[in-house]
């Protein structure tokens, strides 16, 4: 069984070798340290240091506005040392009284109260009876814990569990909202607070538009967590999970102290020294923070770099539930999010890619090492970006990959170091013996190797041309040239021809034909060799012919603008810019072809204006052509873009209504025009009123042809004239 094995490995290592040295190094050392690393991360070894991460992350960000929506009314070991625990009803039932007389939307009973505490009395439960926005706690019972039963005289309404879901570092990164118990659907006691909070609002939860499954609260969508989202590896997913996006609050009590919450005791509150606007429109937590209790769990926030964690009461993990719940859906803050497992491990194989890559193309220590430390740098701030707009992206994976692919290049190019020196002075004696100017280039793209007659071309000695690069000899625009079509050669590994510009060393420019192509060692070592040759008198000849070519594309453009100059002429009217008769007479023969081809209605109007000539007579051509221009462009607004007006002469307008679903259309449109007409036409401060008499011809009720269609419109015209002016008359 071992010897199979260690067979098969011997072929994996014997087949990786080949494919590296086909060109593929980068691509399959990223896929191989990407698979490793994905396996690592499928059986959970990284879990718990992606998680760590996360909590950094919590930690990191910036303090949120203080949380107005909440106060806790905590029990300290203090007041547990006076009246004793379990607390007796009476107080319980004063502290909800006094706090119900300040008309808080919600209050929260964070403390198990499944049995009656002597003495007892009627005064607790009244108290629950008379306070319809008071919820209880109860515990589910699952494989860690027993059940606890709710208050006593709570209807099931007012109560909700408050089962904490702990990781495998104990700490608290999850909460429940929904949980089923023999097919009874449970809300959380955090859950059921938010509820009572947002329906003042009037937000109710609903099905989520983009997947039913899902539970929607005002601007929020809440994704049912899986067991693999994040970090986590085959987490346990029952009931209705979500990650919880820990908000960072920052309140200040009335004694200096920084609190995540505003808090106040429960002696105070019964000795009326709260005030109101702690209490009022607000969700009330009771709860205690007594360490004798023992009530305390343990969150991203608890995580240190240094020193021990420090753990949150629980009262103060339910109002981080309620919190989150809140804001979410009231401001839509963002809630944590994760990606699909494709693209989680898309991106992991893409930072294992680029730590190939780095390493590979840049072959310097200490710069890849600056550039390793750049890259990871980046990689952790972008996560830590995409954390702060409700995104959780696996880090340590890309991490590993990363730092992985670079330190397998790493020996790969150290094993390639030996046939380096070889296959140099192979081709040194190779090229030596052609005529042509050759080099050959490194995949730094340093010059290796020179022949006599490329150092003669450049004018300059091989010495000093030796492990050089081409911007150290040639103008930075001729540099960037040559950089760019060696780029080409390594990318495709196919030979490429280019005519560059090629300055020497006494300042002469000359045209030259460069092919390239790449070679590889029996290490897989790439070896880029260029040969040249010299074609400035050639280019010099193509150079003429081309201005001669240019001259006389520009002689057929200034032609073309002259001839689209007279056309535009020739169909527009020069005064209004409208089109004129000749271009209305072809639009409305193709216009009748359309409409008789796809059965559709089409509208002819003919418009003349009324009183025009006495405006003319009076007050000069020059207002009435002033007047014309005003005409034309109203018109134009009241029809739509696919309708033609035109201007026939004088005073005469036309205009075509193309697909009209009825005549009623045409006859709205002129009472449109008549309406944009007659409003008065200021022209040299005297306002100055029209109207305009309009005929409408409609095809095929009138006629099938433009011309029997015009007279027609142009009858009608008249006709309207005789009945009175300003109006409209069909044929």
């Amino acid at each position: 069984m071992n010897q199979q094995l260690g067979k098969h490995c011997v072929k994996l290592i014997f087949g990786l070798k080949q494919s590296l040295r086909r060109g593929h190094r980068e691509l399959i050392t990223a896929a191989s340290v990407a698979v490793c690393v994905l396996l690592l991360h499928s059986i959970g070894l990284l879990q718990s240091l992606e998680l760590a991460v996360l909590d950094q992350f919590f930690r990191l960000r910036p303090y949120e506005s203080p949380e107005d929506r909440i106060t806790i009314v905590v029990i300290d070991e203090a007041y547990l040392n006076e009246v004793g625990w379990p607390i007796p009803d009476t107080n319980i039932a004063q502290l909800l009284q006094k706090l119900n007389v300040h008309k808080p939307r919600a209050i929260g009973l964070d403390i198990y109260r499944n049995l009656p505490v002597k003495p007892v009395n009627q005064e607790l439960p009244n108290a629950y009876k008379s306070m319809p926005n008071l919820i209880g706690i109860e515990q589910l019972a699952n494989d860690k814990n027993v059940s606890v039963l709710p208050p006593l005289g709570l209807n099931q309404n007012q109560v909700g569990f408050n089962n904490v879901l702990f990781d495998s570092d104990v700490k608290v990164r999850r909460s429940l909202l929904y949980w089923h118990v023999d097919n009874q659907v449970h809300e959380s006691f955090a859950l059921k607070l938010a509820l009572l909070y947002l329906k003042s609002e009037n937000i109710t939860p609903s099905k989520a538009k983009s997947n039913p499954e899902y539970l929607q609260l005002g601007k929020a969508v809440f994704t049912r967590f899986q067991a693999n989202d994040g970090g986590y590896v085959g987490a346990n997913a029952g009931g209705y999970q979500i990650l919880t996006n820990f908000p960072k609050p920052k309140c200040q009590s009335s004694c200096g102290e920084f609190y995540s919450f505003r808090q106040v005791s429960m002696k105070d509150v019964l000795a009326d020294k709260v005030e109101e606007n702690l209490i009022k429109d607000r969700i009330i937590l009771i709860g205690s923070i007594a360490p004798s209790l023992q009530d305390f769990v343990f969150i991203p926030y608890s995580s240190s770099l240094m020193g021990t964690a420090k753990s949150v009461p629980g009262i103060q993990l339910q109002a981080y539930f309620i919190s989150e719940l809140i804001s979410a859906a009231l401001q839509g803050r963002p809630l944590l999010k994760v990606w699909p497992d494709f693209v989680e491990n898309l991106w992991i194989f893409i930072w294992s890619y680029l730590g190939a890559v780095t390493t590979w193309r840049i072959r310097h220590a200490t710069r890849s090492l600056l550039c390793i430390l750049v890259s990871c740098f980046v990689l952790t701030l972008s996560a830590y970006l995409a954390f702060l707009y409700g995104w959780w992206i696996p880090i340590i994976p890309s991490l590993f990959s990363f730092g992985s692919s670079a330190i397998w290049m790493t020996s790969n190019i150290a094993h390639m170091q030996g046939e380096w020196k070889r296959s140099k002075e192979f081709l040194y004696h190779v090229i030596n013996t052609i005529s042509d100017p050759i080099f050959v280039k490194n995949e730094q793209h340093q010059w290796i190797v020179l022949n006599e007659a490329y150092c003669r071309f450049i004018g300059y000695p091989n010495k000093f041309l030796n492990e050089k690069s081409d911007y150290d000899f040639f103008p930075k625009h001729e540099a960037d040239v040559f950089r760019e079509q060696d780029d080409l050669v390594f990318q495709t590994q196919q030979p490429q021809e280019h005519e560059e510009e090629f300055t020497n060393a006494d300042g002469q420019t000359h045209q030259i034909a460069t092919k390239r192509s790449l070679h590889k060692d029996a290490a897989g070592n790439l070896f880029l060799v260029g040969v040249i040759r010299d074609i400035t008198q050639r280019k010099l000849m193509e150079e003429h012919l081309k201005r001669t070519a240019d001259e006389l594309s520009r002689s057929n453009d200034e032609l073309k603008l002259k001839e689209d100059h007279l056309r535009y002429l020739a169909y527009h009217d020069p005064l209004t810019g409208l089109s004129n008769r000749k271009f209305f007479t072809e639009q409305l023969y193709e216009s009748l072809h359309g409409a008789q081809h796809d059965n559709l209605l089409l509208g002819v109007l003919f418009i003349d204006l009324d009183g025009f000539k006495q405006v003319n007579d009076t007050l000069g051509h020059e207002t009435g052509d002033r007047l014309l221009m005003t005409i034309a462009g109203r018109l134009s607004n009241s029809l739509r873009a696919s309708d033609t007006v035109s201007r026939l002469g004088g005073d005469e307008f036309t205009v075509i209504l193309r697909a009209i679903p009825n005549v009623q259309i045409a006859a709205k449109v002129a009472e449109k025009i008549l309406s944009s007409i007659i409003k008065p036409i200021v022209v040299d401060g005297d306002a100055i009123r029209i109207s305009a008499s309009i005929g409408i011809s409609v095809y095929p009720y009138n006629s099938q042809d433009s011309e029997t269609l015009i007279k027609q419109a142009d009858a009608a015209m008249y006709r309207a004239k005789r009945l009175g002016k300003n109006r409209y008359e069909f044929a």
